[in-house]
């Protein structure tokens, strides 16, 4: 029986143990927070974290593994590459998916390519940041070079405000090091969803729109997505064949890829992030759900050197939106109410929280509260769920 190592422990990772167990694969578990509810599922659980390399690969070495995984944990990600490499397993470069998964050294890839990019910087105190600050034509974005699910990004339009926007953003970097960009203004929909590479060829490559509530603390953080992308054939061909470029310069392998892409009103497209694990949010379920077609399955394999059929580029079985439960003010939650109008669309409801649970504000992915999955028959019904969900579908909390 095979053995995979998945680093985490969050709900994120269950499609991938359950994917793995149906392929008899025998799944070990492993963070610092023993009550994760991942464990639940895997078949032996180790505390061990997931951000010590070393201690992982000693772990790695003991249990005899033949294939480790960072789902959907962005934290393990670097990590998990690094155990597979010395120990001769199934991975992509270490140092591609060291430069995946850092916001400058990404930036300076793409720059050095000739990609589109946003002009950027990585600094590690403020002091040298303001320094160059003259750089940069306001709106800025400031951002940890090393966090995920939008934590620490904070929009600056006054100059005023860079100081504290630093210091905000340097609290959520385990490096210590800040990146500042130029602000890429989006025509349309900003796509963030995944795809998936066999031999380092691009063969299931997704588009959504994402949107955003701007009434919460970050409106930085998406707050609902629908399928298939408003952006134009024209433009995702063009995004897909530079994703296809940069696969084939990093030589990565078989893997599945959280991207993230927009067309700026310069009408150029860029890719914004491309890490090589799945997203969170539940992207790939609603993908197989949506499409058909199993990159969870593909992933697990990928990560034990199995052989990968079958997928190919996706087509959608009607219209799809996921809404990402949260609310906008902390306190006791009460209760979810949902109007009639969207419970004929609902495929899936998943909530996180009981009555009498305490919630925090929406200041990143680390607090929504659940999903709800919807399907329509057009997509003019599902925008109008998606646009008017703040009403639809309401968080109590007192």
């Amino acid at each position: 029986m095979k053995k995979l190592l998945l680093l985490g422990g969050s709900s994120y990772l269950i499609p991938a143990i359950k994917a793995a167990q149906n392929l008899g694969v025998y799944v070990i578990t492993c963070d610092y927070l023993p009550d994760n509810i991942a464990h639940k599922y895997s078949n032996e659980y180790h505390n061990v974290s997931i951000v010590d390399k070393e201690a992982v690969l000693k772990l790695a070495r003991k249990l005899k593994i033949d294939g480790i995984m960072s789902f959907a944990t962005d934290p393990g990600v670097v990590v998990a590459s690094y155990v597979a490499t010395e120990l001769g397993l199934s991975t992509s470069p270490y140092e591609s998916i060291e430069i995946l998964q850092n916001k400058g050294k990404f930036r300076k890839f793409l720059e050095k390519n000739n990609f589109n990019v946003p002009k950027s910087e990585t600094y590690k105190n403020y002091e040298e940041a303001i320094n160059n600050i003259e750089k940069f034509e306001l709106p800025i974005i400031v951002k940890p070079v090393d966090s995920a699910g939008s934590k620490g990004v904070i929009r600056v339009n006054n100059l005023e405000d860079f100081k504290e926007a630093f210091e905000y953003a340097f609290k959520y970097s385990a490096s210590g090091e800040i990146i500042v960009e130029e602000f890429i203004e989006k025509l349309g929909f900003s796509s963030d969803t995944d795809s998936f590479s066999v031999d380092g060829n691009l063969v299931f490559c997704s588009f959504n729109d994402q949107l955003f509530d701007e009434k919460a603390d970050n409106p930085y953080t998406p707050s609902a997505y629908i399928w298939p992308s408003s952006m134009t054939i024209e433009m995702q061909k063009e995004l897909e064949f530079e994703l296809q470029r940069l696969m084939k310069l990093l030589n990565l392998k078989s893997s599945i890829y959280n991207i993230e892409t927009r067309i700026g009103k310069n009408g150029k497209p860029y890719i914004m992030e491309c890490t090589p694990r799945a997203g969170g949010n539940r992207l790939a379920e609603i993908l197989k759900l949506s499409t058909g077609q199993d990159i969870i399955t593909a992933s697990v394999k990928a990560s034990l050197g199995m052989k990968i059929e079958g997928l190919t580029k996706p087509k959608y079985d009607g219209f799809w939106g996921e809404l990402i439960l949260h609310s906008n003010e902390s306190g006791i939650f009460q209760e979810l109410i949902i109007d009639k109008v969207v419970k004929e669309a609902i495929v899936e409801v998943d909530l996180w929280i009981s009555k009498g649970d305490f919630v925090n504000s929406f200041t990143g992915a680390n607090e929504t509260i659940g999903t709800v999955i919807i399907n329509c028959k057009t997509k003019e019904e599902l925008e109008r769920i998606v646009r008017n969900s703040q009403n639809l579908i309401k968080i109590s909390v007192k």
